[in-house]
């Protein structure tokens, strides 16, 4: 058998059978980080922003990329999530917005790409948004910062 679980013994992909597994909770968060001017920033906060409300926009693109996750990856399990949560705020640095996700279900595999997914189509939204202003902008760091449940249980990224 393979090591890979999407990899059968031929080694061709395949989905995971997740029909033996046990209903557990589980959870996973995630990040991404928008660089940008810090005029752009100021535009956004300021709800001066042309095109509208960027952190709304982006807000509910992540939600329904976390809710679409499925449909995008081709060998991830559609999920019935039962939360999930966009979170933005504009970095320390005054010229940056830091995109949070969770992801939460009780189900038999893990909500990580969910979080992920959510993480990068929201960043992407501010990055959509924004282009006509800011053309330099960097969707940059977009990473798994936890994860609960299931067999494998409770993992943390370094520093967190």
């Amino acid at each position: 058998m393979s090591k890979l679980t999407h990899l059968d013994d031929k080694g061709e992909a395949r989905m995971v059978d997740v029909t033996d597994k046990a209903v557990t909770g589980r959870e996973a968060q995630a990040e991404a980080l928008v660089r940008m001017k810090p005029e752009t920033l100021r535009m956004i906060l300021d709800d001066e922003h042309p095109k509208g409300d960027v952190f709304a926009t982006a807000r509910i693109a992540g939600i329904m990329a976390a809710k679409k996750t499925h449909e995008l990856i081709p060998l991830c399990h559609a999920l019935n999530l039962t939360s999930v949560k966009v979170e933005l705020s504009p970095g320390n640095d005054g010229a940056s917005v830091r995109v949070l996700t969770r992801c939460k279900l009780s189900g038999q595999t893990g909500v990580e790409m969910e979080a992920l997914t959510a993480a990068s189509v929201a960043a992407l939204t501010i990055y959509d948004m924004c282009k006509a202003v800011d053309k330099g902008m960097v969707v940059d760091a977009v990473r798994l910062l936890e994860k609960k449940g299931g067999r494998s249980g409770h993992w943390r990224a370094d520093g967190e």
